[in-house]
């Protein structure tokens, strides 16, 4: 599926502030299940500078820096990329420990994972409330591995009320399985924190889905998980929408924390300034191929 990608931020400040390095994470990804074919970032007015960086988990971001005070920053982006996944589903599990759950796997692996596999909180996390619920998920499906991730994602997918919420970081994975309720980026946290605590490694990420959850009218930037299958790799899974995923979904950003999958990071020096931020996505798909000769930008 060919996207075509526009996504506007505007920052405001209440009068002018001196801004702190910002990253930026609006690039989509390049990888076996997406090619960028083109991608521009406008930044108005311009920053004194920027680098292009590979980051910790092997995002690709651009790092803006500043030389002057600013009432407002404007960010705009235009991407054309190619989704190539159509089977989420072709992959096979190499390593017998990781069919069934509590999954292990091998030692090399294992350490590279160690970021995405770590809980927080309780030293046990099957003790938690979230890992007994995923520990009664798992044994209804007979603690198979495959089985699993699908029953999770349908279960919060049918079993949770869907909302919009435009800003803040995500709720605790606990209270959101309490209340039953949360935006995508709150199930996208919540399948992670299950998974992991079946020995799972996931991650959280960042991107752009054609699929409209129930409570959203227009686009917006869309979270969910990926998890690691020994023999399938990284692999998608969207609990707001209860489905694998395939190519209707283009990445930006993938981490173990929510955090450094943000499509900004910044800050800013002024007392007492209050800012406010907006933003529109425009998205077009199609089965169109790309021009012969294109190429990423």
């Amino acid at each position: 599926m060919l996207f075509e990608i526009h996504h506007s931020i505007r920052f405001r400040y209440e009068r002018p502030v001196f801004l702190e390095p910002m990253t930026v994470r609006l690039s989509p990804r390049q990888d076996v299940t997406q090619r960028l074919i083109s991608h521009e970032l406008t930044v108005t007015e311009a920053p004194a500078g920027h680098s292009l960086i590979i980051e910790p988990d092997g995002t690709d971001a651009r790092v803006l820096w500043f030389s002057d005070k600013r009432e407002h920053l404007h960010l705009q982006v235009r991407s054309v990329v190619k989704t190539l996944r159509c089977n989420p589903f072709d992959w096979i599990l190499t390593h017998p420990p990781a069919q069934r759950l509590p999954a292990a796997y091998p030692a090399a692996e294992a350490v590279s994972l160690a970021p995405s596999r770590s809980t927080s909180g309780s030293c046990d996390p099957g003790s938690s409330p979230v890992g007994i619920w995923a520990a009664g998920i798992a044994a209804q499906v007979e603690h198979s591995t495959p089985d699993f991730l699908m029953r999770l994602a349908d279960d919060i997918h049918h079993g949770f009320h869907h909302i919009g919420r435009l800003d803040g970081e995500p709720l605790s994975p606990e209270d959101t399985l309490s209340s039953r309720c949360g935006a995508c980026r709150d199930t996208a946290m919540l399948y992670v924190t299950a998974c992991r605590s079946q020995g799972l490694a996931a991650r959280f990420v960042s991107g752009y889905s054609m699929h409209h959850p129930p409570e959203v009218s227009e686009h917006e930037l869309h979270a969910w998980a990926e998890v690691y299958l020994p023999g399938g790799g990284w692999r998608g899974y969207d609990p707001s929408l209860g489905l694998a995923v395939a190519d209707g979904h283009v990445a930006l950003a993938a981490s173990p924390d929510h955090l450094m999958a943000a499509p900004t990071t910044g800050t800013y020096r002024g007392t007492d300034v209050s800012s406010q931020l907006s933003y529109t996505i425009e998205l077009k798909a199609s089965d169109s191929e790309p021009e012969p000769g294109e190429a990423a930008a």
